[in-house]
């Protein structure tokens, strides 16, 4: 049975370990993959791309890089998500692809390129400051994952233990294209949640009128 939203964030938690002997069925995985195809983004770029890795040597020599944590081999999935670099730069032309979604008058598709373009100026100007734009919105998609993955019962635990750069090299990544944000796996627990520990809403948020 699903699990309402609230639910499902008091099932969240970082999981440390995973129960090897259960697996995500195609249809959840599909689910959770969704909730990240269909999260926002700056512009609506979706700069991002998920790889789904089932395979286990390369899993093992992923955790090798990866601070040696159980979860990258005791996972059901392991998604990496990857921020976009090339994509977004107005040069690539998929930007203009992007704004051309929605109909509009070339006009006004003009408009809106030289509005990305002006307004993201210092953000494109290296793929530095790029990856640091578009890693921050891969997070929205994470966050989304997860939270869809609890729905159904699923345990996740977002990872920036690892070494990016072996990483990278492991996965065969063109970094002018993807760069590594962040290690997902996704899988069933097999140990009881441990409480979870926040702060009072009153501490954390001020009213402003």
């Amino acid at each position: 049975m699903e699990k309402t939203f609230m639910e499902a964030m008091d099932f969240r938690h970082a999981c440390k370990i995973f129960d090897d002997t259960k697996k995500i069925t195609d249809e959840d995985l599909t689910y959770i993959l969704e909730a990240g195809r269909k999260s926002c983004s700056s512009f609506g770029m979706e700069p991002w791309k998920f790889l789904v890795i089932t395979n286990d040597d390369l899993r093992e020599k992923l955790k090798e890089v990866c601070w040696n944590q159980p979860q990258i081999t005791t996972c059901s999935h392991l998604v990496i998500i990857l921020a976009a670099i090339e994509n977004v730069k107005p040069e690539s032309g998929v930007p203009k692809r992007k704004f051309g979604r929605r109909e509009m008058p070339q006009e006004k598709l003009d408009f809106y390129l030289n509005l990305y373009a002006t307004h993201l100026k210092e953000t494109l100007s290296t793929d530095e400051n790029i990856y640091a734009w578009t890693s921050k919105q891969t997070y929205i998609a994470a966050s989304n994952m997860m939270t869809a993955a609890a729905v159904r019962g699923i345990d996740s635990c977002p990872i920036e233990g690892f070494e990016k750069e072996n990483v990278e090299k492991i996965l065969e990544l063109d970094i002018t294209k993807y760069q590594l944000s962040l290690v997902l796996p996704f899988g069933y627990r097999i140990n009881e949640q441990s409480s979870q520990q926040r702060e009072k809403l009153e501490d954390i948020v001020e009213y402003i009128k």
